[in-house]
Protein backbone atom coordinates (compact mmCIF):
# COMPACT_ATOMS: atom_id res chain seq x y z
CA UNK A 1 0.00 0.00 0.00
CA UNK A 2 2.44 2.54 -1.20
CA UNK A 3 0.50 4.08 -4.32
CA UNK A 4 0.67 7.85 -4.59
CA UNK A 5 -1.44 10.09 -2.01
CA UNK A 6 -0.78 7.66 0.95
CA UNK A 7 2.07 8.08 3.63
CA UNK A 8 2.91 5.03 4.02
CA UNK A 9 7.17 4.79 4.49
CA UNK A 10 9.08 1.83 3.62
CA UNK A 11 11.70 1.06 5.74
CA UNK A 12 14.42 -1.20 4.50
CA UNK A 13 16.87 -3.70 6.74
CA UNK A 14 20.02 -4.56 5.56
CA UNK A 15 22.28 -7.55 6.63
CA UNK A 16 24.49 -6.01 9.66
CA UNK A 17 28.48 -4.91 8.37
CA UNK A 18 31.10 -5.81 10.11
CA UNK A 19 30.56 -2.68 13.09
CA UNK A 20 26.45 -3.81 13.18
CA UNK A 21 27.45 -7.57 13.79
CA UNK A 22 29.67 -7.07 16.43
CA UNK A 23 26.55 -4.75 18.15
CA UNK A 24 24.80 -7.86 17.63
CA UNK A 25 26.69 -9.96 19.46
CA UNK A 26 27.12 -7.83 22.18
CA UNK A 27 23.10 -7.65 22.90
CA UNK A 28 22.87 -11.84 22.36
CA UNK A 29 26.47 -12.27 24.47
CA UNK A 30 24.79 -10.82 27.36
CA UNK A 31 23.20 -13.83 29.12
CA UNK A 32 25.95 -16.53 28.22
CA UNK A 33 28.80 -16.58 30.78
CA UNK A 34 31.76 -16.05 28.73
CA UNK A 35 35.40 -17.66 29.25
CA UNK A 36 37.00 -13.82 27.40
CA UNK A 37 36.35 -10.37 27.51
CA UNK A 38 32.84 -9.56 25.96
CA UNK A 39 34.23 -7.01 23.39
CA UNK A 40 36.63 -9.76 22.53
CA UNK A 41 34.48 -12.06 21.57
CA UNK A 42 32.37 -9.37 19.91
CA UNK A 43 34.69 -8.05 17.49
CA UNK A 44 35.87 -11.18 16.48
CA UNK A 45 32.81 -13.13 16.50
CA UNK A 46 31.96 -10.46 13.99
CA UNK A 47 34.85 -10.68 11.51
CA UNK A 48 34.49 -14.02 11.04
CA UNK A 49 30.23 -14.39 9.96
CA UNK A 50 30.24 -12.32 7.06
CA UNK A 51 26.43 -12.39 5.86
CA UNK A 52 24.93 -13.36 8.86
CA UNK A 53 21.42 -11.61 9.61
CA UNK A 54 20.84 -11.19 13.57
CA UNK A 55 18.38 -14.15 13.61
CA UNK A 56 21.88 -16.01 12.49
CA UNK A 57 23.63 -14.38 15.20
CA UNK A 58 21.31 -15.38 17.58
CA UNK A 59 21.33 -19.00 16.12
CA UNK A 60 25.14 -18.86 16.28
CA UNK A 61 25.24 -17.66 20.36
CA UNK A 62 22.18 -20.56 21.44
CA UNK A 63 24.47 -23.19 19.61
CA UNK A 64 27.76 -22.27 21.21
CA UNK A 65 26.05 -22.11 24.43
CA UNK A 66 24.60 -25.78 24.02
CA UNK A 67 28.25 -27.05 22.84
CA UNK A 68 29.60 -25.82 25.65
CA UNK A 69 27.26 -27.24 27.83
CA UNK A 70 27.96 -31.06 25.93
CA UNK A 71 32.15 -30.09 27.57
CA UNK A 72 30.41 -29.93 30.90
CA UNK A 73 32.30 -26.31 31.10
CA UNK A 74 31.07 -23.42 33.39
CA UNK A 75 32.39 -20.99 30.87
CA UNK A 76 31.65 -20.59 26.70
CA UNK A 77 35.02 -20.34 24.38
CA UNK A 78 35.97 -19.12 21.80
CA UNK A 79 36.42 -22.23 19.86
CA UNK A 80 32.31 -23.14 20.72
CA UNK A 81 31.19 -20.66 19.19
CA UNK A 82 33.28 -21.34 15.80
CA UNK A 83 31.40 -25.25 15.95
CA UNK A 84 28.71 -23.11 16.30
CA UNK A 85 29.03 -21.44 13.13
CA UNK A 86 30.45 -24.21 11.25
CA UNK A 87 26.86 -25.74 12.33
CA UNK A 88 25.09 -22.83 11.17
CA UNK A 89 27.26 -22.40 7.75
CA UNK A 90 27.61 -25.96 6.64
CA UNK A 91 24.85 -28.08 8.85
CA UNK A 92 25.17 -31.17 11.19
CA UNK A 93 27.93 -33.15 10.83
CA UNK A 94 26.75 -36.37 9.54
CA UNK A 95 28.00 -39.91 9.82
CA UNK A 96 27.83 -40.95 6.67
CA UNK A 97 29.94 -43.95 5.71
CA UNK A 98 32.47 -42.71 2.68
CA UNK A 99 34.80 -44.76 1.03
CA UNK A 100 38.47 -44.54 0.72
CA UNK A 101 38.26 -43.50 -2.86
CA UNK A 102 35.81 -40.96 -2.18
CA UNK A 103 37.59 -39.49 0.62
CA UNK A 104 40.65 -38.91 -1.42
CA UNK A 105 38.64 -37.23 -3.96
CA UNK A 106 36.77 -34.59 -1.79
CA UNK A 107 40.33 -34.13 -0.46
CA UNK A 108 42.22 -32.97 -3.28
CA UNK A 109 38.83 -31.44 -4.25
CA UNK A 110 39.25 -28.94 -1.33
CA UNK A 111 43.02 -28.88 -1.41
CA UNK A 112 42.19 -27.32 -5.06
CA UNK A 113 39.91 -24.55 -4.00
CA UNK A 114 42.32 -23.82 -0.77
CA UNK A 115 46.09 -23.78 -2.85
CA UNK A 116 43.87 -21.31 -5.92
CA UNK A 117 42.80 -19.00 -3.53
CA UNK A 118 46.45 -19.11 -2.10
CA UNK A 119 48.25 -18.05 -5.07
CA UNK A 120 45.81 -15.74 -6.75
CA UNK A 121 45.84 -12.20 -5.41
CA UNK A 122 42.05 -11.30 -5.56
CA UNK A 123 40.80 -14.68 -4.15
CA UNK A 124 38.89 -14.13 -0.42
CA UNK A 125 41.37 -15.25 2.94
CA UNK A 126 40.89 -18.54 3.73
CA UNK A 127 39.73 -19.49 7.00
CA UNK A 128 39.44 -23.16 7.72
CA UNK A 129 39.13 -26.47 5.43
CA UNK A 130 37.09 -29.52 5.99
CA UNK A 131 35.86 -32.78 4.82
CA UNK A 132 33.96 -33.81 7.37
CA UNK A 133 30.19 -35.09 5.90
CA UNK A 134 27.32 -32.26 6.66
CA UNK A 135 23.59 -33.04 7.03
CA UNK A 136 23.41 -30.65 4.17
CA UNK A 137 24.64 -32.97 1.54
CA UNK A 138 27.79 -31.63 1.53
CA UNK A 139 31.19 -33.41 1.29
CA UNK A 140 33.17 -30.57 2.59
CA UNK A 141 33.55 -27.54 2.44
CA UNK A 142 36.26 -24.68 2.30
CA UNK A 143 35.52 -21.88 4.63
CA UNK A 144 36.50 -18.13 3.29
CA UNK A 145 36.62 -14.54 4.93
CA UNK A 146 34.80 -12.61 2.22
CA UNK A 147 36.13 -8.56 1.99
CA UNK A 148 33.09 -6.78 2.36
CA UNK A 149 33.55 -4.66 -0.52
CA UNK A 150 30.97 -3.07 -3.06
CA UNK A 151 32.96 -2.52 -5.75
CA UNK A 152 35.06 -5.45 -8.25
CA UNK A 153 36.80 -5.46 -11.39
CA UNK A 154 37.29 -7.94 -13.83
CA UNK A 155 40.19 -9.30 -12.47
CA UNK A 156 39.17 -9.43 -9.29
CA UNK A 157 35.97 -11.61 -10.69
CA UNK A 158 37.90 -13.94 -13.06
CA UNK A 159 39.81 -14.89 -9.71
CA UNK A 160 36.91 -15.78 -7.66
CA UNK A 161 36.02 -17.60 -10.96
CA UNK A 162 39.20 -19.71 -11.08
CA UNK A 163 39.02 -20.36 -7.15
CA UNK A 164 35.69 -21.78 -7.95
CA UNK A 165 36.74 -23.67 -10.22
CA UNK A 166 40.27 -25.32 -8.75
CA UNK A 167 38.24 -28.13 -7.59
CA UNK A 168 36.86 -29.67 -10.54
CA UNK A 169 40.25 -28.41 -12.10
CA UNK A 170 42.49 -30.76 -9.29
CA UNK A 171 39.66 -33.80 -9.49
CA UNK A 172 41.29 -33.96 -13.56
CA UNK A 173 44.90 -33.18 -12.96
CA UNK A 174 45.20 -35.91 -9.88
CA UNK A 175 42.57 -38.54 -11.21
CA UNK A 176 41.62 -38.54 -14.87
CA UNK A 177 38.26 -37.70 -14.52
CA UNK A 178 35.77 -35.56 -13.05
CA UNK A 179 32.07 -36.33 -10.65
CA UNK A 180 29.40 -34.33 -9.67
CA UNK A 181 31.32 -32.85 -6.37
CA UNK A 182 31.40 -30.00 -8.39
CA UNK A 183 27.84 -29.26 -9.14
CA UNK A 184 27.50 -25.99 -6.35
CA UNK A 185 30.66 -24.45 -7.93
CA UNK A 186 29.87 -24.85 -11.70
CA UNK A 187 26.01 -22.90 -10.56
CA UNK A 188 28.05 -20.08 -8.56
CA UNK A 189 30.34 -19.86 -11.74
CA UNK A 190 27.70 -19.73 -14.18
CA UNK A 191 25.76 -17.13 -12.03
CA UNK A 192 28.52 -14.80 -11.75
CA UNK A 193 29.85 -15.13 -15.44
CA UNK A 194 26.31 -14.30 -17.15
CA UNK A 195 26.39 -11.26 -14.84
CA UNK A 196 29.88 -9.83 -15.88
CA UNK A 197 28.24 -9.77 -19.21
CA UNK A 198 24.10 -8.94 -18.82
CA UNK A 199 24.77 -7.37 -15.41
CA UNK A 200 28.26 -5.27 -15.44
CA UNK A 201 28.78 -5.11 -19.34
CA UNK A 202 32.11 -6.84 -18.62
CA UNK A 203 32.18 -8.14 -21.90
CA UNK A 204 33.83 -7.64 -25.51
CA UNK A 205 30.95 -8.45 -27.35
CA UNK A 206 27.85 -7.17 -25.72
CA UNK A 207 29.38 -4.22 -24.46
CA UNK A 208 28.39 -1.60 -22.50
CA UNK A 209 24.33 -3.15 -22.26
CA UNK A 210 22.78 -4.35 -19.01
CA UNK A 211 20.03 -6.15 -18.87
CA UNK A 212 19.50 -7.22 -15.47
CA UNK A 213 16.94 -9.65 -14.67
CA UNK A 214 13.15 -9.11 -13.95
CA UNK A 215 11.91 -11.28 -11.42
CA UNK A 216 8.10 -10.51 -12.30
CA UNK A 217 8.97 -10.94 -16.13
CA UNK A 218 7.90 -14.50 -17.90
CA UNK A 219 10.61 -17.28 -18.56
CA UNK A 220 10.71 -16.74 -22.37
CA UNK A 221 10.22 -12.59 -22.10
CA UNK A 222 14.01 -11.02 -22.25
CA UNK A 223 14.82 -7.35 -23.62
CA UNK A 224 17.07 -8.56 -26.08
CA UNK A 225 17.04 -10.34 -29.33
CA UNK A 226 17.79 -14.13 -29.93
CA UNK A 227 21.05 -13.15 -31.52
CA UNK A 228 22.23 -11.07 -28.20
CA UNK A 229 21.39 -14.20 -26.22
CA UNK A 230 23.26 -16.44 -28.45
CA UNK A 231 26.30 -13.67 -28.42
CA UNK A 232 26.09 -13.91 -24.50
CA UNK A 233 25.94 -17.88 -24.46
CA UNK A 234 28.75 -17.86 -26.44
CA UNK A 235 30.71 -15.22 -24.13
CA UNK A 236 29.95 -16.95 -21.04
CA UNK A 237 31.63 -20.38 -22.57
CA UNK A 238 34.56 -18.47 -23.48
CA UNK A 239 35.34 -17.34 -20.02
CA UNK A 240 34.59 -20.05 -18.31
CA UNK A 241 36.75 -22.17 -20.78
CA UNK A 242 39.81 -20.01 -20.47
CA UNK A 243 39.03 -19.62 -16.88
CA UNK A 244 39.54 -23.43 -16.19
CA UNK A 245 42.46 -23.33 -18.55
CA UNK A 246 44.03 -21.08 -16.19
CA UNK A 247 42.98 -22.96 -13.46
CA UNK A 248 44.63 -26.39 -14.86
CA UNK A 249 47.70 -24.87 -15.17
CA UNK A 250 47.49 -23.19 -11.53
CA UNK A 251 46.82 -27.07 -10.74
CA UNK A 252 49.52 -28.60 -12.44
CA UNK A 253 52.44 -25.44 -11.16
CA UNK A 254 51.45 -26.53 -7.79
CA UNK A 255 50.90 -29.87 -7.82
CA UNK A 256 52.87 -30.48 -4.61
CA UNK A 257 51.35 -28.19 -2.61
CA UNK A 258 47.65 -29.45 -3.52
CA UNK A 259 49.09 -32.77 -2.61
CA UNK A 260 50.92 -31.94 0.72
CA UNK A 261 47.14 -29.95 1.37
CA UNK A 262 45.34 -33.24 0.78
CA UNK A 263 47.05 -35.40 2.52
CA UNK A 264 47.18 -32.79 5.73
CA UNK A 265 42.71 -32.97 5.30
CA UNK A 266 42.86 -36.84 4.72
CA UNK A 267 45.07 -36.98 8.55
CA UNK A 268 43.44 -34.27 10.32
CA UNK A 269 39.96 -33.77 8.53
CA UNK A 270 39.82 -29.96 9.48
CA UNK A 271 42.74 -27.91 9.06
CA UNK A 272 43.02 -24.31 9.31
CA UNK A 273 44.47 -21.12 7.89
CA UNK A 274 47.59 -21.56 10.33
CA UNK A 275 48.28 -25.18 9.19
CA UNK A 276 48.74 -24.25 5.36
CA UNK A 277 51.05 -21.53 6.61
CA UNK A 278 53.16 -24.25 8.01
CA UNK A 279 52.62 -26.62 5.34
CA UNK A 280 53.30 -24.71 2.13
CA UNK A 281 54.60 -21.09 3.49
CA UNK A 282 52.79 -17.39 3.69
CA UNK A 283 50.81 -16.09 0.99
CA UNK A 284 53.34 -14.44 -1.99
CA UNK A 285 50.28 -11.64 -1.73
CA UNK A 286 50.17 -8.85 1.20
CA UNK A 287 46.45 -9.34 2.18
CA UNK A 288 44.64 -6.68 4.50
CA UNK A 289 45.69 -6.52 7.73
CA UNK A 290 42.68 -5.67 9.43
CA UNK A 291 41.34 -9.59 8.26
CA UNK A 292 44.91 -11.14 9.63
CA UNK A 293 43.31 -11.24 13.39
CA UNK A 294 40.25 -13.23 11.98
CA UNK A 295 41.99 -15.78 9.53
CA UNK A 296 44.60 -16.85 11.91
CA UNK A 297 44.19 -18.02 15.59
CA UNK A 298 47.85 -17.32 15.79
CA UNK A 299 47.35 -13.71 14.71
CA UNK A 300 45.06 -13.30 17.21
CA UNK A 301 46.82 -14.19 19.99
CA UNK A 302 49.57 -12.15 18.88
CA UNK A 303 47.80 -9.44 18.92
CA UNK A 304 46.40 -9.64 22.35
CA UNK A 305 49.50 -11.00 23.88
CA UNK A 306 50.80 -7.40 22.18
CA UNK A 307 48.54 -5.86 24.28
CA UNK A 308 49.07 -6.97 27.40
CA UNK A 309 52.53 -6.36 27.20
CA UNK A 310 51.82 -3.20 26.07
CA UNK A 311 48.92 -2.57 29.12
CA UNK A 312 52.35 -4.08 31.19
CA UNK A 313 54.80 -1.68 30.10
CA UNK A 314 52.67 1.29 30.18
CA UNK A 315 51.67 0.35 34.20
CA UNK A 316 55.21 -0.19 35.42
CA UNK A 317 56.30 3.29 33.27
CA UNK A 318 53.74 4.79 35.86
CA UNK A 319 55.05 3.01 38.85
CA UNK A 320 58.52 4.03 37.77
CA UNK A 321 57.90 7.78 37.32
CA UNK A 322 55.83 7.50 41.15
CA UNK A 323 58.65 6.15 42.76
CA UNK A 324 61.10 9.36 40.64
CA UNK A 325 58.66 11.66 41.93
CA UNK A 326 58.25 10.66 45.63
CA UNK A 327 59.98 12.87 48.43
CA UNK A 328 62.56 11.59 50.51
CA UNK A 329 61.98 13.35 54.19
CA UNK A 330 65.12 15.47 55.73
CA UNK A 331 65.91 16.56 51.50
CA UNK A 332 66.07 20.18 50.49
CA UNK A 333 64.10 20.36 47.14
CA UNK A 334 65.50 22.89 44.62
CA UNK A 335 62.31 24.82 43.87
CA UNK A 336 63.61 25.88 40.69
CA UNK A 337 63.74 22.55 38.89
CA UNK A 338 61.13 20.51 40.64
CA UNK A 339 58.65 20.02 37.99
CA UNK A 340 55.83 17.37 38.07
CA UNK A 341 54.49 17.47 34.60
CA UNK A 342 53.94 20.75 32.62
CA UNK A 343 53.58 22.35 36.01
CA UNK A 344 56.71 24.06 37.66
CA UNK A 345 56.28 24.74 41.92
CA UNK A 346 57.33 27.41 42.90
Amino acid sequence: LTRPGRFDRQITVDKPDLKGRQEIFRVHLKGITLEDDVEDIAGRLAGLTPGFAGADIANACNEAAIVAARRNVDAVALEDFEKAIDRVVGGLESSKIISQTERDIVAHHEAGHAVAGWFLEHADPLLKLTIIPRSSGALGYAQYLPKEVFLRTREQIDDIVCMALAGRAAEEIFFGRVTTGASDDLRRVTDLVYSMIQVYGMSGKVGQLSFPKDPNAYYDEKPYSNATAEAMDEEARAIVDGAYERTLGLMRERREEVEKVAQLLLERETITHDDIVDLIGERPFQGDSEYKEFVSRREAEKLVEDDDNSATEEKEQIDKDTEDTSLTPGIVMNKESTQFGSSVMR
